[in-house]
């Protein structure tokens, strides 16, 4: 007499059970793995045996008898992949209370000005790999230090106001333009050619260089089409801004106010430039708190010219060098990207406000 094994649960499947079942065997795009269990269920619900299904579809009879009895037990949900528990925590809410609390407010024993992954791993008994995924975690990077300056211009606030609202709420029958020089662009040329970008390997240059003089860029940025009108100048005085007004009041509509959004260099401001603003009254001028330079969207589009052209070009004389950032200016006016002022005048000087406070409170917790 044969042995038939031990009893299976009996499978019985819903008219709904057996058309998801169906969709997930037949569908391209659903996972191999769910459209295998889905086919085992479908095969078992035949009254077929383990042994048969699993010689049928190539696996173990195992394989068939644990996904037969997860469905059973749990209906389609039970063919879910179940969550796996991992590897035990080996690392306390302590120790990185610790870690935390010791890269915020203290420093090295050696002298050291600033905590590395090694030190604090030496002084907390802890690996490198532990102190780097908490310092990612929370974001703390105490190799890194920036810099900030506030300006001391009695006028920022009014300044402030003008300039953001001029980019928010621009006048009506007006350009606004945010103008700028770009001083002292080296021409310069390496001493090897570079070597290219390889896989696994950044593109490379020499580290000396050949210099071959230097200009400089005025620009003038149309805060509304993002487009530049530039112009190169070997020199930077108030001669060189007059003739680059005069190249804006050419490339401009006449009929049309002109709000020019200016640093305090004094270039900008000497008799001769008044003079010459006095017989063209559709020109105003703007300026930037001093320490302000960030309210110029100007100095946005020269981040842009150095990271996307200058950084890597090379060039062997100022002239090879004014033609080649001229055809990038006007391959950028082809295609303009215009940059967009978010913040408010009274959100920036919230923040600032705040940051004063929080520094003010700095300097007298540490007696300065």
């Amino acid at each position: 007499m044969a042995l038939s094994g031990r009893p299976k649960a009996e499978l019985v499947l819903s008219d709904v059970e057996r058309d998801t079942l169906l969709g997930w065997a037949r569908r391209a795009k659903t996972s191999q793995a769910l459209a295998l269990r889905a086919k085992i269920v479908l095969a078992c619900a035949e009254g077929v045996t383990n042994k048969d299904v699993a010689a049928r579809l190539g696996i173990w009879p195992q394989t068939v008898s644990k996904w037969r009895a997860r469905f059973v037990k749990d209906r389609l949900a039970g063919l879910a992949d179940e969550p796996r528990p991992g590897a035990a925590r080996t690392i306390t809410d302590e120790q990185v209370e610790t870690v935390i609390v010791k890269t915020l407010e203290e420093t090295p024993a050696n002298g050291d000005t600033h905590w590395s992954t090694r030190s604090m791993a030496r002084t907390t008994g802890m690996s490198q790999t532990a102190i780097s995924r908490i310092w990612r975690a929370f974001g703390l990077k105490p190799h890194l230090v920036d810099t900030w300056k506030l300006s001391t211009d009695p006028q920022f606030i009014e300044k402030v106001r003008d300039i953001v609202g001029l980019y928010l709420a621009p006048p009506d029958k007006a350009l606004v333009l945010c103008v700028d020089e770009k001083s002292q662009m080296q021409a310069l040329d390496r001493t090897a050619p570079m070597l290219p970008m390889m896989p696994g390997a950044p593109g490379r240059k020499t580290h000396d260089y050949i210099r071959h003089g230097t200009t400089s860029l005025f620009a003038a940025l149309d805060i509304a089409t993002g487009k530049v009108i530039g112009q190169h100048q070997r020199r930077h005085r108030h001669q060189e801004f007059l003739r680059f007004l005069k190249t804006i009041d050419k490339n401009t509509p006449a009929e049309l106010d002109l709000h020019l959004i200016c640093d305090n260099y004094a270039t900008h401001k000497t008799p001769a430039i008044k003079t010459w603003l006095a017989a063209h009254p559709r020109f105003h001028l703007h300026f930037t708190p001093t320490s302000g330079s960030w309210l110029n969207l100007v100095e946005r589009w020269f981040g842009e010219l150095t990271n996307r052209k200058l950084r890597r070009s090379t060039h062997r004389s100022v002239k090879e060098l004014e033609t080649d950032v001229q055809a990038w200016i006007d391959a950028w006016n082809d295609d303009p990207k215009p940059f967009v002022w978010t913040k408010t005048a009274d959100e920036i000087l919230d923040n600032l406000a705040n940051y004063c406070t929080r520094i003010n409170q700095l300097n007298n917790d540490s007696g300065h």
